[in-house]
Formats: structure tokens, sequence, C-alpha cells
């Protein structure tokens, strides 16, 4: 317990020691970086905010930010759509990147920006398999792969939902699952299927012997945010904190130098579920994501409320819930079509 107790010392203080060492006068990246930690926005976040904060810096030879304003985060995000033809979504994170910048480092208020030229968003329809072809897929999907493809259909789950569930977020009793940080940094809860059950306590059985083994090799600690880790100095030991989803290899944590086991990375599901779909013979442009849409679809077609199924997904605006709405069954609409009547 002693020698258990050591290595969580140590870890945080390596943790204490690499915040720190940021700290310590710190340029414009990295006062960014710790403003996005500070804010508990998560590591892909930064990535993206960091990499566009450069793109702008260098599209202007340079220039320090604190210099420019208005007009040249509206050159920037003009040459995105009109000559590197980027789409609308590419260029709200560009210009979210740049703006929180100006608010939260250099605390520089920037006005409306009116000028800038858009990329027309498309107006696409979710693909959605059907519940045939969902059975299709989840049989040529083995083991732990079908086990995550069941919570993306069955609870709704975003794929790095799914991935950074903790073993204490899943409620066998009540059949929920409590989605934390979800997207916007949310909470939810939504619903545990009961088909799954199961199949998820006998993974996590094995989950948890894993653990144990890690343990006894003096390693078993999992990532916690940094304000967690600090406030439950051992919690990232405990069962009830560990990855429902643990990576396979131990891996070693690139800003602390910690060997721990991280969740899956989430290509290795992906892949798999491609090559599902391709097996299942489905010709449609499908990933992970689809199992939300059916989700959601299936939800609808079964007469559940529009509203209670914005709840389950996490919208925030009820319009973004109703897109489904047109991919419902169409079936059961009354139009004929007039090559049916030749």
């Amino acid at each position: 317990m002693l020698r258990i107790f050591n290595i969580t010392i140590m870890e945080i203080i390596k943790k204490e020691t690499s915040f720190i060492n940021l700290q310590k006068n710190p340029g414009l990246l990295d006062r960014t970086r710790i403003a996005i930690r500070t804010l508990h926005y998560s590591r892909k976040t930064e990535k993206s905010y960091i990499h566009w904060i450069k793109r702008f810096i260098f599209f202007h030879n340079k220039r320090h930010p604190d210099e420019m304003a208005e007009k040249e985060i509206s050159e920037f995000i003009n040459y995105l759509a009109i000559k590197g033809k980027m789409s609308s979504s590419t260029q709200n994170t560009a210009l979210c990147s740049i703006i929180f910048l100006y608010k939260h480092v250099i605390k520089k208020e920037i006005a409306n920006i009116d000028d800038l030229v858009w990329a027309k968003k498309p107006k696409r329809i979710p693909v959605v398999f059907t519940q045939t072809e969902v059975k299709a897929v989840f049989k040529e999907l083995g083991g732990n792969y079908r086990i995550m493809a069941s919570l993306l259909y069955g609870a709704g789950l975003r794929l790095m939902e799914c991935l950074r569930l903790r073993v204490k977020d899943i409620d066998f009793e009540y059949s929920q699952i409590l989605v934390r940080d979800g997207k916007g940094q949310k909470d939810r809860v939504t619903t545990l299927p009961e088909t799954v059950k199961n199949d998820l306590r006998e993974h996590l059985k094995k989950v948890k012997e894993q653990h144990e083994n890690d343990l006894k090799s003096g390693l078993g600690s999992v990532y916690l945010p940094f304000a967690l880790e600090r406030k439950y100095p051992n919690a990232n030991k405990e069962w009830a904190w560990q990855y429902v989803f643990p990576s396979v290899r131990i891996s070693t944590d690139p800003e602390t130098g910690i060997r721990r086991r991280h969740h899956l990375d989430e290509s290795v599901l992906q892949k798999a579920v491609k090559t599902a779909i391709a097996k299942a013979g489905i010709n449609k442009h499908a990933g992970c994501h689809t199992f939300r849409h059916s989700f959601a679809t299936h939800l609808l077609e079964q007469g559940n409320d529009i509203r209670t199924v914005q709840e389950l997904l996490g919208h925030e605006d009820l319009n973004t819930t109703k897109i489904y709405t047109h991919v419902m069954n169409k079936s059961r609409l009354a139009v004929k079509s007039p090559a049916d009547l030749l």
C-alpha cells in the first residue's frame, strides 16, 4: 500500500512540475496552453487551437497577434474561404481559436467581424442504417467492438463519449449511462441497452482483472483532469475511475512522462466498423457516427417524443434534433412515384 501511495505522490509531483515549468516565462503559445487547460478543454481542442493560432501568425509573416486586430483576422479567415477553399466548419474552428487567443490570453477585445466571407454550409441529411443493416453490421463485429457499437447505437453515444466512459459512469441497476463532458462540456444521462448488459458485465470483469495486474506491477493509474487529480490524489488508481475500454498497451504520457493505460484509440474502432460495414455489403457512406444517427431516427420512428430524443442526444438546439424527422421511414408518406402509375 505504501509503495502504491508513493507512486501516486510521484505522479502528482511530475504533473505539478510539468505545469509549473509551463508557467516559467511562458511564450504566447504556452500561455495559450495554460489558458486552455485552466478551462478544462480537451487535448484535441488544445491541439486544434494551437494549430490555427500558428497558421494565423505565419500567415501574417510572424507578426505578434497583439499588433493585429479585426482587419488581420478577417484577411486570414477570408483567405481560408476563398483561396484555401475550407469548409464553413473549418473556418469556424479557426475563428474560434483566434478569438480564444485574444479573449483569454492577450486580453484584447475584438469587435464584431462583419466582412467575413463564409463558405456555404451544405445542408446534408444524415446517413442512417435500417434496423436490418444494424443487425448485419453487428454480425460482422466481435468481442469488444460489438459492445462498443451496441453503445453507439443503443445509447446514441458519440465515438469519443463511448471511449472515454469510466466504470462509475455505468449504472446497471437503473439502466443508465452518465455521459460526462460531452460536446460543449455538458453532462447528460442516456439509456443503457438491456441487450448489452451481460456482455458488458463480462467485459468489465476482464478489465478489472487487467487493472489489478497493473497495480501489482506498480502501474494501474489512469488519466484524470488536473483539478480532479489534485483534489483526489488517489482516485487515479481506483477501479471506479478506470476506463471501460482501456488500451491494450501501456503508454507514456507525453506531458508528464507517466506510464499508464489510456482509453482505446478511436481509430481502432473506426477501422473495425468500416470493415464490418463493407463485409455486410452495405453501400452507404457510413461509419461510427451513423449508429448515433440511426439511434435518433429509429426512436422517432417508434413514436418517441422529439424532446426526449433531444435530451438523450444532448442537443442544445431542438432544430438539430429535427433533422432526423427528414430521414424517417419514407413508407409512411402517401406520395406515389409517377413512374409507378405508368
